[in-house]
């Protein structure tokens, strides 16, 4: 049961492999680049390695591995730092069709450096068990600001004194490729409209820290390098953009689109047609009356004609009566399931973690100890996906639980986890697993639902490497800093799993701190990285129990962030929330459905900062299809009141929101 769950940022390396193929073309002491289009060639001289990129060059220093760019404007910077390890002496390099390859064999590292698609593309590989510590990033004192995407995405300046403070939460922590990060990539801006782009390939064995020294913030990635996980080759790519807030981001969507990552929404909905109910529509968790026939019928008389409408596992699930008035009415309705979680029956509590013998305790996952790993809250354990795969062509577990979920007739899901990337190595003698193996069974089993079922599936904060599977993902837009974790463990500050119905845990308002509303929520940080990558691939919402009234002084700004990158509001409903709130959030949805179906199936192709403050900012989606421009300032610009968005869509005028505050 997702109200019970208390996540934590992950400090240890957990993940997946992306591979290419390196294609090879004859060569000697040079040679030819491939992806750049201009037969440039890649060179190996005086220990430094010259490999031709979109804009410029990249120089590998192979004693260090540090690595500079020289752009065709003639700017130099850093692109990494020496890597934080000794290597030991380098070996002779020798180039070999479109790559150079050199090795370290005091630490066992062999490296291949080579153009691809425009991109510097290193690969290090290690014949033994080790860690390495590099690129090391954001390090030329020309950088002025570090993209991370951390949920939907931020853009912090490297040389601010708050950001480099421990009340920021940032300086010091750790985030793993696929569970701390919604995407396995970061991004720098430097002055001058130069900036650097760098995708982690390997994402599983890989983690990304940041550090903070002489008062400036830097990242250094690490990787695990292990025979077992299948993580002995790691790869990294590197790029020169134009120092865009969202470049690094645009530059990981040409590289998922160029190795077949991204289904769209558009494709989604040529397979499913219930997809197309999302665009234009709000999400909602529901209780007490909201999941009645009779809760139904009040958001229709408030006008509202789209919904997704999800409940919690408990006793009290929608029923068929207003399921089908639901459906009929225009909405989605999916019931909260996780497959993650398994508790002794007797004990359980929740319907979600009652598994049929013997799944408890057989298909826990175990630890290197043969010990089960303790589940989300410290309850149960966490279910093996090996254990279910194996288990399912005579068992049916899986068709099973969801045919019980959806007898009601629900036309969606929501399975939490298994798209946020916490993934788990399995030391179980009786179904042994990596990570890899975890991710894809997790796709897999997703890949039913959405597929063979045809649920419209959503997932929590969904990875970019889940997008093929989900429609929608609530939880990828929130920004989380690790202090939220400890605010809503303070149960009475937060509110706990009363009153049965209404627990308080989502529908008690909460003041978030200074630091950590800032550090979540002020939009001079934040930018749509998320949005930049997969708009038109998967419909991203906040977290379910940060619903848009959970937090008053937030609401106004998130209004504006949700118009701006154009994507829907996540509520909790019942009596009591449409009485305070039915015809505001009906406002609210009116306003947006239109733009949404507009934009929600073409691409975010702009982003910009109006103002010196980044306060002013705008969208743009497709060929200008939709624009938004929102102001988050108190003044008026250009026309624009301060806590107004204004949308226009392509041939149209411009439509004002000034949604109040709560």
């Amino acid at each position: 049961m997702k109200a019970r769950k208390i996540r934590k940022t992950r400090k240890k390396i957990i993940a997946v492999s992306g591979a290419l193929a390196v294609i090879g073309v004859v060569g000697t002491a040079t040679a030819f680049g491939s992806g750049t289009g201009d037969r440039q060639r890649v060179e190996a001289r005086a220990g430094r390695v010259t490999v031709p990129v979109a804009g410029g060059r990249a120089v590998v220093d192979t004693a260090s591995l540090a690595v500079r760019a020289q752009a065709d404007d003639g700017r130099g910077w850093q692109l990494s730092a020496p890597a934080a390890d000794s290597l030991g002496p380098a070996g002779e390099v020798s180039v070999r069709g479109a790559e150079a390859i050199w090795r370290y064999p005091a630490t066992g590292f062999t490296v291949t450096a080579s153009a691809r698609d425009g991109r510097l593309a290193v690969s290090v590989r290690s014949d033994r068990e080790a860690t390495l510590n590099w690129p090391v990033t954001g390090g030329d004192p020309a950088t002025r600001e570090l993209q991370i995407p951390r949920g939907e995405g931020l853009s912090v300046p490297v040389a601010d004194r708050w950001w480099n403070s421990s009340r920021a939460g940032l300086a010091g922590s750790e985030a793993g490729m696929t569970d701390g990060l919604t995407m396995p990539f970061w991004g720098t801006t430097l002055s001058g409209r130069h900036g650097s782009s760098y995708i982690a390939e390997s994402d599983i064995g890989s983690t990304l820290k940041f550090v903070s020294a002489g008062g400036r913030l830097r990242t250094e990635a690490r990787h695990a390098f292990s025979p077992r996980e299948d993580t002995e080759e790691y790869k990294i790519t590197f790029a020169l953009t134009d120092g865009s807030p969202v470049a690094a981001a645009r530059d990981y969507r040409g590289w998922l689109t160029g190795h077949g990552g991204i289904t769209t929404l558009r494709e989604k909905i040529a397979r499913n047609p219930g997809v197309g109910k999302l665009v234009g529509a709000f999400h909602a968790y529901t209780w007490g009356q909201a999941r009645t026939v009779e809760g139904v019928r009040r958001l229709r008389e408030l006008g509202i004609d789209r919904m997704w409408l999800g409940y919690d596992a408990d006793d009290s699930p929608m029923d068929a009566e207003a399921t089908s008035l639901a459906e009929r009415s225009g909405y989605l309705v999916g019931p909260y399931d996780s497959w993650a979680n398994a508790q002794d029956p007797d004990s359980a509590d929740s319907p979600v973690s009652k598994w049929p013998a013997p799944v408890w305790p057989d298909a826990c996952v175990r630890d290197a100890d043969g010990k089960p790993v303790t589940g989300f809250g410290g309850r149960g354990c966490y279910v093996s996906s090996e254990a279910l795969r194996r288990a399912e062509p005579s068992k049916h577990y899986l068709a099973d639980r969801t045919r019980q979920m959806t007898a009601n007739g629900a036309d969606s899901y929501f399975l939490d986890v298994d798209a946020a990337g916490e993934l788990f190595t399995d030391h179980s003698p009786a179904h042994p697993t990596t990570q890899a193996r975890d991710r894809r069974n997790r796709l897999e089993r997703m890949a039913r639902l959405s597929g063979d079922r045809k649920l419209v599936l959503g997932s929590e904060s969904a990875g970019s490497w889940a997008n093929r599977v989900v429609s929608f993902s609530h939880g990828s837009g929130t920004p989380v800093a690790d202090g939220l974790w400890k605010l809503e463990r303070d149960r009475a500050t937060w509110g706990g799993y009363a009153p049965y119905g209404a627990p308080a845990i989502y529908f008690k308002p909460v003041h978030l701190p200074d630091d950590l509303a800032k550090a979540m929520y002020d939009p001079e940080y934040r930018v749509p990285l998320y949005q930049t990558v997969l708009h038109d691939s998967v419909i991203s919402t906040e977290r379910w129990e940060l619903s848009w009234s959970k937090l008053p002084d937030q609401s106004r700004t998130r209004a504006l962030l949700a118009m701006l990158y154009n994507v829907p509001l996540n509520l909790v409903l019942d009596q009591s929330e449409l009485d305070r709130h039915g015809k505001r959030i009906a406002g609210l949805q009116k306003y947006f459905e239109p733009l949404h179906k507009a934009a929600a199936t073409l691409p975010m192709t702009d982003f910009r900062r109006l103002t010196r403050d980044h306060l002013v900012q705008r969208t743009t989606f497709g060929d200008g299809a939709l624009t938004m421009t929102a102001n988050f300032s108190t003044a008026t610009h250009d026309g624009l009141p301060g806590g107004c968005v204004d949308a226009v869509v392509k041939g149209g005028k411009a439509q004002r929101l000034c949604p109040s505050g709560l």
